[in-house]
């Protein structure tokens, strides 16, 4: 049995203002904008080569606006996927690494897999963080 993680509903205060950070700054495609009266949207996005989409709208979700915390967009180079964001206008933290001694700025110095992390949020606080995974190496 296969379980396959596809979309996750982001809980928005201003759908239009979700949607303009989603796809002007943080670059995720859009994938579709469905209203069904005065009641009833949908906005949903995939960023770019990812498997799971997240959606946003109104009546979707009674969750609170801001309240979703620690969904991990993995990249193959922090150092340019944040410098992207920041870029596209982004206010991305400063990345970080993990050391035996606890957390140290920058990436980390052998780029290990899983250990390189970077965070932002969105329009309504809703946390996101970068993490560093090489899938595919070169050595």
């Amino acid at each position: 049995m296969n379980y396959e993680l596809q979309l996750v509903l982001l809980p928005v205060s201003d759908v239009d203002a979700a949607k303009d950070f989603y796809e002007e700054k943080a670059g995720f495609d859009l994938d579709l904008d469905v209203s069904r009266g005065d009641d009833f949207r949908v906005v949903q996005f995939t960023p770019p080569g990812s498997a799971c989409s997240i959606a946003f709208g109104m009546g979707i979700t009674d969750a609170e606006p801001g309240s979703v915390r620690g969904l991990h967009l993995v990249v193959d180079d922090i150092e340019a996927a944040r410098a992207d964001l920041v870029g596209r206008g982004v206010e991305v933290s400063e990345i970080r690494h993990m050391t035996p001694n606890g957390w140290a700025a920058g990436a980390d110095p052998q780029h290990a897999d899983y250990n390189s992390f970077a965070d932002f949020r969105d329009p309504d606080g809703n946390a996101w963080i970068l993490q560093e995974v090489h899938y595919q190496r070169d050595d």
